[in-house]
């Protein structure tokens, strides 16, 4: 359940950034709440998730479905670089964090 918790977290991560996009573009009451709400529920579910999973694996998945998750959305919806480079880089990530659960 707490991978659950986990992972779900890193989904709102993503939502906060999306906010954070939002905002710098048009800084309304919408925009803002997407952004505060995405990143409080992300802490609270990261918060309950730590309760047995360990810190650096937490940390690591949570920032890496966050960084992962906010790259994609940004080459997809605000036409951000699709370079070969940032590719890699996100699949580096991803390799990481797999590694970093698997000896963790």
């Amino acid at each position: 359940m707490d991978w659950m918790l986990l992972i779900a977290a890193g989904l709102l991560e993503i939502v906060g950034v999306i906010g954070i996009k939002r905002v710098a573009k048009d800084n309304n009451w919408t925009n803002n709440i997407i952004l505060i709400g995405g990143f409080v529920l992300s802490f609270q579910l990261l918060i309950r998730a730590m309760e047995t999973i360990p810190l650096a694996t937490a940390y690591a998945v949570w920032t890496g479905i966050g960084s992962v998750g906010a790259a994609i959305v940004g080459m997809i919806f605000f036409n951000e670089s699709k370079s070969w480079l940032r590719i890699g880089s996100i699949l580096g990530i991803i390799f990481a964090v797999i590694g970093l659960k698997m000896v963790g």
